[in-house]
């Protein structure tokens, strides 16, 4: 393990499954149950409820650990393996990323999801974002053997692909606090983003 490695695993993580559970919190509707595709071990989706104990969440993901948090299903990477409207709502926490099209995951969240899908993800703008955001998905992830496709979007990209599949978006955050100072000046700056979308209406 890397020196780099080694700060982010004893410090990092603890760190940013707090934060980013006080930032998911809020974006789900009241009494939600929610599909947290990509969910891993559950961690984050343990602590979401007890900051929400209205709320419950069950997740899918590609490889089902041996030990899960939270009721866990395999599926594909592309097909959501659930009927239409079955959920309240979809989170996506640092998922989108690392599939290779990332459109279909949207339209498939917006097909199983009732009210509203949520995402933490990464923006690729601003000074160095591209080796920026590889150098931190290298340091979290590459060890583990996730994929890394390092599929980053700008934006304006994101907002596109909302618009494509049939979701509008509600409420914005960037700038979320992630890393300490001074870390922060260089790996927050904007490159993270949580979002609330609500489903559009077919049609409208």
């Amino acid at each position: 393990m890397t020196i780099a490695e080694r700060i982010h695993e004893s410090y990092g993580f603890e760190r940013r499954v707090r934060v980013l559970s006080g930032h998911l919190a809020s974006l789900f509707p009241k009494d939600a149950n929610v599909l947290d595709v990509g969910c891993g071990d559950g961690t984050i989706d343990t602590l979401l409820m007890k900051l929400r104990p209205d709320i419950t969440i069950e997740g899918i993901d590609i490889l089902v650990r041996p030990e899960t948090k939270i009721p866990v299903r395999e599926f594909d990477g592309r097909v959501i393996p659930l009927a239409d409207n079955s959920f309240d709502a979809v989170v996506f926490v640092d998922v989108l990323h690392h599939s290779e099209d990332a459109t279909q995951l949207l339209r498939e969240a917006r097909r199983v999801a009732r009210e509203c899908v949520v995402i933490k993800d990464h923006r690729r703008d601003g000074f160095l974002a591209e080796q920026t955001l590889r150098f931190m998905d290298n340091v979290g992830n590459k060890r583990f053997g996730v994929d890394l496709p390092y599929n980053y979007w700008s934006h304006a990209e994101w907002r596109a692909a909302f618009s494509e599949v049939g979701l509008g978006v509600r409420e914005w955050q960037q700038r979320l606090g992630i890393y300490p100072w001074p870390a922060s000046l260089l790996f927050d700056r904007g490159l993270h983003y949580v979002a609330q979308l609500g489903v559009v209406p077919e049609g409208s």
